[in-house]
């Protein structure tokens, strides 16, 4: 399968929370680093354990991948329902690398989206 692919597949079987098929595109080196938080998860187990207590119900809509030998990139925005009701929407920003066909390193970006500031309003759109 193409390393595209594969990160489709991860997004399709997370979107899904199909565990098992989380677990087949994961190599058994995995390691997921999320800067922003300073947190370093270890082995498919522990990601597919934190994806699985995840509180509350989530979308995944695949917005773009672009492709390198061994790398891929992808933007993807996530609709989260929380145990109350309140509907959030998320992007992320990832850098996977590849080994074997599988995903051995995943470097994942989820910025808060914020107010753009008025002093620049007169320079941009709103999107």
């Amino acid at each position: 399968m193409p390393n595209d692919e594969v990160v489709r597949a991860l997004w399709k079987a997370l979107d899904e929370q199909d565990f098992d098929l989380v677990r087949e595109v994961l190599h058994a080196d995995f390691v997921c680093e999320w800067p922003q938080s300073r947190e370093r998860i270890r082995g498919p187990e522990n990601y597919i354990a934190i994806n699985q207590h995840y509180p509350g119900v989530w979308r995944i809509y695949v917005l773009k991948v672009v492709a390198g030998e061994d790398e891929v990139v992808s933007e993807v925005e996530v609709e989260l329902t929380s145990d109350n009701g309140a509907v959030r929407q998320d992007r992320a920003v990832s850098f996977f690398k590849l080994r074997e066909g599988k995903i051995v390193y995943l470097r994942e970006y989820w910025p808060e989206p914020f107010a753009a500031p008025d002093w620049r309003s007169q320079w941009v759109e709103k999107m």
